[in-house]
């Protein structure tokens, strides 16, 4: 049985310790800055690579194990369960790349990068789950949150791996290998299922916006001095001092627990105090009364036979529930939500979004470097912080309008897939000065699905088994990453380079085929995404209505 902590502050510090962790957990993010290394030392070849970038997918989003063990066991083991992935993971491929051991096989290294990036899924599931659970009110603020911050990650990691590291891929591996599960040792304590606020309150709303604004300032923050340290040569003192002030940014979202300690408002004491009554009277008084129904069932749970008249009447008086299948809304089974074709309409819009997005992001420093660019940490910083944006973004806007007019979260999926396909387009072009440009608007719409997928998935299936769901959801990332990284961008990708007869593809052509289909693929996606959004207008109508979130009446969150 897990330990409920009660009160109004171990949600807040739990919800800052979430957003370290769901900074660890974006080191699958990690892969582009360090795979020329592997490509170089160990002589891979592009398609072997892309390959590579498909098991760091499969290990970051395959949560199903996770999914399962989060609704078992405490967060703590969970998180201690990821935290050995990494150790272990992690540390076999610097081994390898730093040549302490050698002519370690091809497959092995797959396996424990699959190891290494799985930690992800198990360090965001436990935060993720643990989170929306304490705050099931403001579910598109929560995922919006967690979410932004795991997408600026791989800025963070950026500027960790120039100001600390000074760009050595040997080091950075060893940095994820130790300094990843230390953290995850340091913070599993905060993690914990606390009692959930279910009134509306203007200060959780004003500290929601807190944090907004101080993950705001935290990218706008990592952007400008990666931007700085590649265009300037600073010295060590500079680099250290920038990466100081960030992790003092990545603090902020705990001075909302330390606000509380030190003025504490009369409301949350009468809270509390409140709570406690409410509990003392549910313990004192019985879950049912009596009726004249169930008086009538006799000796039913003895195993007695009873009329049809009698049980119809229990029925209908409350005395006995009825089993039925839960209704869009409530709480599903995994194996209830598996059957149910609003599922499979959420999964394949994520697919065509999530996999055509992560094709460009695993492949995108060789996408730079087709177009002439030679150092592509910038490319990669932005897209790491219009992924961030397009996450915090997508919570925040979804979460207004839905509160608003009850407009289904999914409509955002469809118009940022719309965009998407032009964004593509502009890829393909590959015209003077768009390149920049069509990162940016990827990063935002990338992040845009995550966002929206996850409370969405929570609000059609509930969130008693929302890990397990949430997990399958997100195979759509690694099986889009196979399929469009794997076989189609690294495949054709070689084909060209050896046109051109180099180890290395140059010019717009090496990726052209790839971002046509990719467009194509979206065009399927923004379809499909329009007809779940006309099927779940019903189900937000009646989730959303007086312009507040309703818990069904059979959740038990």
């Amino acid at each position: 049985m897990v330990n409920i902590k009660g009160g109004t502050r171990p949600p807040w510090v739990g919800l800052g310790a979430a957003v370290w962790l769901q900074i660890a957990s974006g080191n699958a993010y990690n892969f582009p800055l360090y795979s020329h290394s592997l490509k170089s030392v160990l002589g891979f070849n592009q398609q072997q690579l892309t390959m590579l970038g498909v098991a760091n997918d499969i290990g970051e989003n395959v949560g199903l194990i996770p999914g399962l063990v989060c609704n078992k066991f405490p967060p703590w083991v969970v998180l201690l369960i990821g935290s050995f992935a990494c150790f272990f993971g992690y540390g076999v491929l610097w081994l390898s790349l730093s040549q302490t051991v050698q002519n370690l096989p091809y497959w092995l290294l797959w396996i424990a990068l699959c190891v290494a990036t799985n930690s992800s899924a198990w360090f965001s599931t436990t935060v993720l789950v643990t989170n929306m659970r304490n705050f099931p009110l403001s579910r598109g603020t929560v995922a919006g949150v967690l979410k932004g911050y795991g997408g600026l990650s791989a800025a963070v990691y950026t500027e960790v791996y120039s100001a600390l590291l000074r760009n050595s891929s040997s080091k950075l591996l060893l940095f994820l290998a130790l300094g990843v599960p230390t953290l995850s040792l340091l913070m599993m304590y905060f993690i914990r299922p606390c009692t959930p606020s279910l009134g509306d309150d203007s200060a959780e709303s004003y500290h929601f916006l807190f944090v907004q604004v101080a993950s705001i300032v935290l990218g706008v923050y990592v952007l400008t001095t990666t931007i700085l340290e590649d265009i300037l040569s600073l010295n060590v003192l500079v680099s250290y001092t920038f990466l100081v002030i960030m992790v003092l940014l990545l603090m902020a979202p705990l001075a909302i627990p330390l606000k509380m300690t030190f003025y504490p408002s009369n409301r949350g004491k009468l809270t509390d105090v409140s709570d406690q009554d409410n509990v003392s009277a549910d313990k004192s008084q019985p879950l049912l009364t009596p009726s004249s129904s169930s008086a009538n069932l006799g000796s039913f749970n003895e195993g007695d036979e009873i009329s049809e008249v009698d049980m119809l009447l229990a029925e209908g008086e409350g005395a006995v529930k009825k089993k039925r299948r839960p209704r869009r809304g409530e709480d599903f089974k995994f194996k209830e939500a598996l059957v149910k074709a609003d599922f499979w309409l959420l999964f394949l819009v994520y697919f065509f979004g999530v996999g055509s997005g992560v094709t460009v992001l695993n492949n995108l420093a060789q996408i730079g470097i087709a177009q002439g660019l030679h150092d592509t940490k910038i490319l990669l910083s932005l897209f790491s912080f219009c992924n961030f944006v397009g996450r915090l973004g997508g919570g925040v806007v979804s979460e207004y309008f839905v509160r608003l007019k009850a407009v289904p979260r999914t409509v955002w999926m469809t118009c940022t897939q719309v965009v998407m396909i032009i964004t593509y387009l502009l890829f393909a072009s590959a015209l003077n000065g768009t390149l920049y440009a069509a990162t940016a608007l990827l990063g935002v719409c990338y992040g845009v699905q995550f966002t929206t997928m996850v409370p969405t998935a929570s609000e059609l299936f509930g969130l008693k088994h929302f890990g397990m769901i949430f997990n399958f959801m997100s195979l759509g990332n690694p099986l889009g990453a196979y399929l469009f990284s794997g076989l189609l961008a690294g495949f054709l990708y070689d084909n060209e380079a050896a046109k051109q007869h180099s180890a290395t593809c140059l010019g717009p052509n090496c990726f052209r085929v790839t971002f046509l289909i990719l467009a194509g693929v979206c065009g399927i996606g923004t379809m499909l995404s329009i007809v779940l959004t006309m099927r779940i207008k019903p189900v937000y109508q009646m989730l959303y209505a007086g312009g507040s979130f309703r818990l069904p009446q059979n959740s038990n969150h």
